[in-house]
């Protein structure tokens, strides 16, 4: 299943949302100017890899990605979800919010992961962490969606019936990814999916979101 847009409208422009996006577009464009060599060495320089954990390397892993799927696939989800949620929490406390689930995701996974020698990359975590917190906020919203299964088909889908299975994907391959060599822990960081999308729900319902979201949930719900 693939999200191609939501119902849930949004209020306000998504000014953080879309520099996110930006920043993530630059610093990849940075990325793939580099020759291989240079590339891997700027990767392992600023991505997090858990045996030589640095505390400042949690946030700049979360520009950096691995390739054109990687960088394109997460701006989108963050695209779908990200307006939203900026909508209700205002700019400067969405920044904050999806700064702190990159954070936790990364640190899930590092836990989980104490002994890989592989640099993680990506923004997953944290547009996990959107996820989750849309889970919360908008469950009715509708999906529209692209199903691949011998043909396309195209389906509205709510958004809380996506956004579990989409988490329990994460969860259950996360578990089963558990005891794999070091040769095979380079790859998609489930843990952080997952440490992301709990860490939206949590903050989201402690972060408090704006008296005018809450007024305009008391009228249409």
């Amino acid at each position: 299943m693939f999200p191609l847009r939501d119902t849930q409208p949004s209020y306000t422009k998504p000014v953080v949302t879309i520099l996110l996006i930006v920043v993530n577009i630059i610093v990849f464009l940075y990325e793939a100017s580099l020759d291989d060599y240079s590339r891997n060495a700027f990767i392992s320089l600023y991505g997090l890899t858990p045996d030589h954990f640095a505390a400042l390397n949690i946030l700049t892993s979360m520009f950096l990605h691995g390739g054109w799927m990687h960088v394109l696939g997460n701006m989108w989800f963050l695209w779908i979800f990200g307006d939203n949620i900026e909508d209700i929490l205002g700019h400067a406390k969405y920044l904050v919010f999806y700064l702190l689930c990159g954070v936790v995701a990364a640190i899930a996974q590092v836990l989980l992961n104490l002994d890989s020698r592989v640099p993680m990359v990506g923004a997953s975590g944290a547009i996990a962490g959107v996820m989750g917190a849309y889970m919360v906020k908008f469950p009715q919203s509708r999906i529209k969606t692209a199903i691949f299964f011998i043909f396309i088909m195209f389906t509205d889908i709510p958004a809380w019936f996506m956004l579990i299975y989409w988490f329990a994907i994460q969860l259950f391959s996360g578990v089963g990814s558990i005891g794999e060599t070091q040769a095979s822990q380079g790859g998609t960081a489930f843990f952080a999916h997952v440490g992301g999308f709990i860490a939206g729900i949590v903050l989201i319902k402690t972060l408090g979101t704006r008296e005018r979201f809450e007024r305009r949930r008391d009228l249409y719900w």
